[in-house]
């Protein structure tokens, strides 16, 4: 189903709602990608001085690295619940506070315990669970604000609304690569590996007022409302936001769907909740992570050293960035089938190629074009366009249950991938053998799978009300039945 144009004015009040949301995509961006300019630093304060063995140490500095993942996890799996019981709004403003908390907590993990530097190596402790606080709002915000944009916005702009949120997650990774690079130029190494990594961590304090305070000026969702039997309130934020006919329709349509509101889980089939979480394992496993956290420590393997090595991550970071505006502007014209389809084949492409460039001692500037390629490709689909569908793909009646599992289930696969990067690319046995290409021939087998999984197993969603979500389900899993019967 398509609808009507949005009006100039309703398009610049729900665009503004959406700004203020996909800041919490900004800072989910810039959480996660802050700890890239602080590897060396870590490793050096905190890991080194332990006088560990190379697989343990690889992995205390792979697990310190990748410990707000373990946050973001639980923050995921209580969204739901936060979502359900505050509200999108409030929840939202939850996650603004943990991220502030965390920002100076990572940066001066001592504080409140011990003079600053005065824990040596036993700060990792508090780092570690500062980083985790900071992973339960990313893990917060990763669903509230993809979840609030698509239930505010109007289901003719739904598809592009929600791609702003991955925007702001690769914009956030984008700004904080640069912000890295400008506090590592301050100083020398030594400087960066007593004081620079902090001042890193603690820059993320002012993008988190500044969504703490834009919370105040943007109304509830409206489904959210409605749930919680404050119609009149729903009926004005919809007023601001869509045309009278628009309103009229979405109200009918939102009371119709919650009226269904304690279906089980899996009412629609087992196959949409399996299609929801291997979206979310798919977008982790094709490694992304590992080359967004890892990136100035990649760079240096292929060569590039110093600030040239963080140069190079911000290039990295500006592609990102371009090519999620290309999906942006395309999502909802070509589809997100296409979009995915097209993605995990660049991607398995780009990252095959990376691998074998290792593997032949040929790393160096075509490896760097292999890796803009790969973030291209997944820029234009992976990216963003995962949570376009999963902000969309659960019917109402059991999106609070449905989507908290989808994105929890990402956090692990994040987890996974980015705790276990460090313990393949820094094994020496391997290296031996591939000379740091084994993690990359196994990105791009993933990327295949993903491919394939979404031509065989994905609807398409293109201008589906959110309403109509059930009906949609419904009657593809009575479409595989059929075709199912016909075969046999």
């Amino acid at each position: 189903m398509t609808t009507a144009k949005v009006s100039r004015g309703h398009m610049w009040a729900v665009t503004g709602a959406t700004l203020v949301a996909t800041l919490g995509g900004l800072l989910f961006g810039y959480d996660t990608a802050v700890i890239s300019g602080a590897v060396g630093a870590i490793d050096h304060n905190f890991i080194a001085p332990k006088g560990l063995s190379e697989t343990a140490a690889n992995s205390l500095s792979g697990f310190t690295i990748a410990s707000a993942l373990l946050g973001t996890i639980l923050g995921a799996a209580v969204a739901g619940w936060v979502s359900s019981a505050l509200g999108r709004k409030r929840g939202m403003i939850l996650a603004a506070v943990l991220f502030f908390i965390s920002a100076l907590g990572s940066a001066w993990p001592e504080m409140f315990i011990a003079p600053i530097g005065g824990m040596g190596d036993g700060a990792i402790t508090p780092f570690i669970v500062y980083r985790i606080l900071g992973g339960i709002g990313v893990g917060l915000a990763s669903m509230l604000s993809p979840m609030y944009i698509a239930e505010i916005a109007p289901s003719a702009v739904r598809g592009r609304l929600v791609a702003y949120n991955q925007i702001a997650i690769v914009s956030g990774m984008s700004i904080v690569y640069f912000v890295n690079w400008a506090i590592a130029s301050q100083g020398d190494s030594g400087w960066l590996m007593d004081m620079g990594w902090r001042w890193m961590f603690a820059s993320e304090c002012l993008p988190a007022l500044a969504f703490f305070a834009f919370l105040f000026i943007v109304p509830e969702s409206p489904r959210w409302l409605v749930m919680k039997d404050r119609v009149a309130e729903a009926q004005a934020v919809l007023d601001r936001f869509n045309d009278p006919h628009e309103t009229r329709d979405t109200m009918s349509e939102i009371r119709a769907s919650l009226k269904e509101k304690s279906e089980p889980l899996f009412s629609y089939g087992v196959l949409l909740i399996v299609v929801g979480i291997l979206l979310s394992v798919f977008q982790q496993f094709v490694g992304i992570n590992s080359l967004l956290y890892y990136a100035p420590f990649i760079f240096q393997t292929m060569g590039f050293e110093g600030n040239v090595s963080m140069l190079n991550t911000v290039l990295a970071g500006v592609v990102n960035v371009a090519f999620t505006l290309v999906a942006v502007a395309t999502v909802d014209k070509l589809g997100r089938r296409p979009l995915m389809i097209i993605g995990g084949l660049v991607m398995a492409v780009s990252m095959i190629t990376l691998g074998t460039l290792f593997h032949l001692h040929l790393a160096g500037i075509w490896a760097l074009v292999a890796i803009c390629v790969y973030l291209a490709g997944f820029a234009l689909s992976w990216g963003p366009v995962v949570w376009v569908l999963l902000s969309e793909i659960f019917p109402n009646s059991i999106r609070a249950k449905a989507m908290p599992i989808a994105v929890a289930a990402q956090w692990i696969a994040n987890w996974v991938v980015s705790s276990s990067f460090k313990v393949i690319d820094g094994n020496s046995a391997l290296n031996e053998q591939f000379n740091h290409g084994f993690a990359y021939w196994m990105y791009g087998a993933f990327a295949l799978l993903a491919a394939w999984f979404m031509y065989r197993f994905v609807p398409e969603t293109k201008g589906v009300h959110l309403e109509d979500m059930g009906g949609l389900w419904h009657r593809n899993r009575a479409a595989k039945t059929e075709k199912g019967k016909a075969a046999a």
